[in-house]
């Protein structure tokens, strides 16, 4: 039975190797050898020994390799690099995107069941022409009609950004209710798919108390029109709601919600949970997880990084698989 899981390394200029080596020593024996890290052996080695971390690794060049060891498996990735934790632009770049490559054709040709990509500096993935890991995923699914979803997900709760990597001036133009209906379609139908029941999705506003519902605002021009064909659908959806006091508590009351952009459901949603949160892209052809952070550049060789969202992302997939 096929059950391996792609671990993607990501950024070289981050804290990927120290949360790797904290989640590694976390896991069980049975995990451990369904896991197949994408990232350049060397590389890896020299930071783990930079870290004073020690850890088994084998190299590999083929996920077909076949090792009843418990060693770190690493289908290794050309990199050239002087310095393991500042390699410059160019080939951190190339070595992102072709680590990106070979794990959506290695999944696309059934030899594994999902993958975790580490974090990515998203410079890094601008000469793919995306402005995010989600849109690269998307793009490589062949998904041209932005349906896919940025599902950010604990236990507890959900939140979907509707507008994902975009900067705050390309937002309304990136809001119609073409969209709004396309990615609520593909949560509904996908967290039934995970879950197992049918979500109470919670639809924000995109202005300040919604715009107090003047005739010309998105909300009344675009939102209340979509949310009510989605309601004739059969979706359990509710909305507008305002943005400023929903999360005091009445978030509660849903399994989702969904604001119209990245900060406006991703600043209250860490506030409340911090590290305790995945990141999972909806609409794929097949299940694709991340740490719910950034590469942490700052940390970098300082042995205080938290590797708890790594953990989680293992944890649920390995409860999918």
């Amino acid at each position: 039975m096929n059950n391996k899981i792609i671990l993607v390394a990501g950024d070289p200029n981050s804290i990927n190797s120290e949360i790797i080596f904290k989640v590694w020593k976390k896991l069980n024996k049975k995990t451990q050898k369904r896991i197949y890290l994408i990232g350049n052996f060397n590389l890896l080695a020299k930071q783990f020994k930079k870290l004073r971390y020690k850890i088994r690794m084998i190299k590999i060049t083929d996920i077909k390799f076949k090792d009843n060891s418990n060693n770190l498996k690493v289908i290794d990735i050309p990199i050239n690099f002087r310095n393991p934790f500042k390699v410059n632009l160019k080939e951190s770049s190339s070595y992102v995107l072709k680590s990106l490559n070979l794990a959506h054709n290695l999944i696309k040709r059934k030899y594994a069941k999902a993958i975790i990509n580490c974090p990515i500096n998203k410079k890094l993935i601008q000469k793919s022409k995306k402005v995010g890991v989600t849109e690269f995923f998307a793009s490589k699914c062949k998904i041209k009609d932005s349906s896919e979803i940025m599902f950010i997900h604990n236990k507890k709760f959900s939140v979907v950004p509707l507008t994902t990597h975009f900067d705050i001036k390309n937002v309304t133009k990136n809001i119609s209710r073409s969209i709004i209906n396309k990615k609520l379609v593909t949560l509904n139908k996908e967290f039934k798919r995970l879950f197992k029941y049918k979500p109470k999705i919670g639809v924000l506003g995109l202005n300040p108390h919604n715009s107090e519902l003047k005739r010309n605002s998105e909300e009344v021009k675009i939102i209340i029109p979509s949310i009510l064909r989605l309601k004739r659908k059969g979706l359990k959806i509710d909305g507008p709601l305002v943005a400023d006091t929903l999360f005091i508590n009445n978030y509660k009351s849903y399994d989702v919600v969904v604001g119209m952009y990245h900060d406006q459901v991703l600043v209250p949603f860490k506030t409340l949970f911090k590290f305790d949160a995945i990141n999972i892209t909806l609409g794929l052809d097949y299940l694709r997880v991340s740490p719910d952070h950034g590469p942490g550049m700052d940390l970098v060789g300082k042995n205080k990084a938290n590797s708890y969202s790594l953990f989680q992302c293992i944890k649920f997939i390995n409860s999918r698989i």
